[in-house]
């Protein structure tokens, strides 16, 4: 939840005012409900009244709810949307990292393209990962690091702390700056395409749910902690990411650690995108494609596409803003709120599937809204 996202909040309470703050909580709770919700169409009562898991993906869910229409249908859609969503993260990360390079060794006559193929080598270690205990090691450190960063940044602005002032938040806003506010604010919570293996892989399965409220409160308090002061100590100077605000003594060390951070941050998609183009190659009788050098060989040829497109794709972060609002939004609140209603109708309250409707068409509201912004922006770049 703590993704590089976070950096960008200040800049959407900026541009969201008192409202912004509304929106922290707000999405934290929505996130952690869609959460639970699709972990519940894991699980169907047997004979005896005892809740067992019967699937075991989003992909099974996908295919229980769509096996009238095709039995195959709903997976390949969600599959696609996953890996769509997947690609773009890693993608980003190299961007990301590029550019962080670029910017913490400016007397260095190297492009920021150049940055990203060296960010790239050392990342090759990754084809090598196999199962997600290692994933969560790396993860661990990636959370170690972005506190780092945190402390750092509050710790700079709680020695501003005489020139904090209420007053530089906004009571109007403007609607785009707003609809970019949100989608900042939402998509720093999701993590549903996770979740499910995630509650898979636990010791304790039955904590899941526990766990889950913890974590999105603890996120919803250091989210909004973090943002309030950083914002009151720019005011009207935020910039898109708060690091930049930063003095240029400390900006090469927070950079550093962003990168160290993007670094980290990349084997967990990788590892779950190529889970789960893999599992889709793999099933049938092909002895040839359960081995463990079309393994190695899939996982190396993802890794390159992630560089290849970080690379020659222009416009990448309008075209990931696009994809961002279509994928973002539907594995977030429009499958989880859907696949509920329709795996789960005969046993929901008249409250729960209200509910469920009013996530569902907030989720597809953000959706169109990010799209119709994203491709305003591309127009405007390709003149």
């Amino acid at each position: 939840f703590q993704g590089i996202f976070v950096l960008g909040l200040p800049y959407a309470l900026l541009h969201s005012g008192y409202s912004g703050l509304f929106l922290v909580i707000l999405a934290a709770a929505l996130c952690c409900y869609t959460g639970k919700i699709l972990i519940t169409c894991l699980y169907e009562e047997n004979e005896d009244g005892q809740l067992v898991r019967v699937r075991d993906t989003y992909e099974d869910i996908a295919n229980a709810c769509c096996k009238n229409l095709s039995p195959k249908l709903g997976g390949i859609v969600v599959n696609v949307t996953q890996v769509m969503e997947l690609i773009m993260t890693c993608i980003l990360y190299l961007v990301v990292s590029g550019n962080l390079l670029s910017h913490s060794f400016p007397y260095v006559p190297m492009t920021e393209k150049t940055w990203s193929v060296i960010a790239f080598v050392t990342l090759l270690p990754c084809v090598f990962i196999k199962t997600l205990k290692i994933v969560s090691k790396l993860s661990q450190l990636c959370s170690l690091v972005h506190f780092i960063i945190i402390l750092v940044v509050m710790t700079y602005c709680l020695t501003q702390i005489h020139q904090w002032s209420w007053a530089k938040f906004r009571l109007s806003i403007e609607f785009e700056d707003f609809l970019v506010s949100v989608g900042v604010i939402i998509f720093s919570y999701t993590s549903q395409i996770f979740l499910p293996t995630l509650e898979g892989n636990m010791k304790n399965p039955g904590e899941f749910r526990c766990m889950l409220n913890w974590t999105h409160f603890f996120a919803c308090v250091l989210k909004t902690t973090f943002a309030l002061t950083a914002f009151l100590t720019w005011g009207e100077e935020t910039k898109e990411v708060i690091t930049d605000n930063l003095p240029s003594f400390l900006q090469t060390l927070v950079n550093l650690c962003l990168l160290t951070k993007a670094l980290l941050s990349y084997p967990l998609p990788f590892f779950a995108a190529t889970e789960i183009v893999y599992a889709c190659i793999s099933r049938g009788n092909h002895s040839n494609y359960r081995s463990p050098l079309f393994a190695l060989g899939a996982r190396g040829s993802f890794l390159l596409l992630t560089l290849l497109m970080a690379m020659f794709i222009p416009h990448f972060a309008l075209l990931m803003g696009l994809a961002g609002s279509v994928t973002g939004a539907a594995m977030t609140f429009l499958l989880p709120s859907l696949f509920h209603l329709k795996l789960k109708w005969k046993k929901l309250s008249f409250l729960e599937k209200c509910a469920d409707i009013c996530v569902f068409i907030l989720g597809f509201l953000c959706s169109l809204a990010g799209i119709v912004c994203s491709i305003k922006g591309l127009l405007e770049a390709f003149g």
